[in-house]
């Protein structure tokens, strides 16, 4: 078994198309197709339905698809670990992160790099939780910060970073002038634009709400934190955000932060990679970003903010 023939499996199972699986290795399909098959002699098994196009992955194909990503992933980070001990971190470090957490990343990245200039890093900042699991677990992603739930971690080394808060963010008369705290209860009866319901950041504050008795009724949804900010600076609506928005937006026209109480929520967010298979790029970057003490940064910064 050669890994030229995982590499072309794990390329139609991506691609779903015998001739842009060859394409993007840069081979003919007929060649393409004879490492495929050779591949399926060798373990005996068929992999994928064949007929005049791509027809699928068998169920044997399914299984194994995930062993050939895995085995793909490991003699990556061998190389990688090999360049490292020559020379420094080097090559791309995949972050992956969702909407309300994307602007965290800067410090974490920012250090990373200083640390090791040989290194570069690609973030992709808009993917749900379900999809930052699946392209982490998948060996598409070498790290990810989110929110993880217990249920979340399997197959997972994951490191806590922070603790996310939730502030209202208002502007205009909607809050009278001085006001620096609100309740749960009172902010639902604002006129709100709030974030999509599918989004966890959402779920996490819907939960509050319930935990008052109240349902938020927002007239406008978005999947962007940077969407609602512009929403509040119209003076038509109040909307809920992350404290570490503070730090990278920290006001925008006549808006101002106001803290939520009672309860004063949290939801904790984390650092993961591949447990036990982390590559030196992604293992380097956990020792990063855990000693960031990304905490003490973001309450100084968006206590500073809460009390202008």
């Amino acid at each position: 078994m050669l890994l030229r023939q995982l590499e072309y499996f794990v390329a139609v199972a991506r691609e779903r198309h015998f001739a842009r699986a060859a394409e993007v290795c840069y081979v003919s399909q007929p060649a393409l197709s004879t490492a495929i098959a050779k591949l399926e002699r060798e373990l005996d098994v068929t992999l994928i339905h064949r007929g005049q196009n791509f027809e699928g992955l068998t169920l044997e194909g399914e299984r194994l698809v995930v062993w050939a990503k895995r085995l793909l992933a490991e003699h990556d980070g061998l190389k990688a670990e090999a360049a490292a001990l020559r020379t420094g971190i080097s090559g791309t470090l995949r972050l992956g992160t969702g909407p309300t957490v994307s602007t965290t990343t800067a410090i974490p990245v920012a250090a990373f790099c200083n640390l090791h200039p040989k290194a570069n890093v690609s973030i992709s900042s808009r993917l749900s939780s379900a999809e930052l699991l699946r392209q982490l677990r998948d060996f598409e992603l070498d790290a990810a910060i989110a929110h993880f739930g217990p249920e979340d971690r399997a197959g997972l080394e994951v490191v806590p970073l922070y603790k996310e808060r939730y502030v209202l963010l208002v502007s205009g008369d909607q809050l009278a002038p001085g006001t620096r705290a609100i309740t749960w209860s009172d902010a639902a009866q604002l006129p709100l634009a709030l974030l999509e319901p599918h989004m966890r950041f959402r779920q996490f504050i819907d939960k509050a709400f319930a935990e008052n008795g109240v349902t938020p009724s927002p007239q406008v949804e978005t999947d962007s934190v940077a969407s609602l900010y512009a929403l509040v600076a119209t003076g038509a609506w109040a909307s809920v955000v992350p404290h570490t928005w503070l730090r990278a937006v920290p006001q925008l026209g006549a808006a101002r932060a106001v803290r939520l109480i009672e309860p004063e929520t949290t939801a904790q967010i984390s650092l993961a990679i591949h447990a036990g298979r982390g590559s030196a790029a992604a293992r380097a970057f956990v020792n990063v970003a855990a000693g960031a003490r990304l905490d003490d940064q973001f309450d100084l910064q968006s206590e500073h903010w809460l009390l202008k």
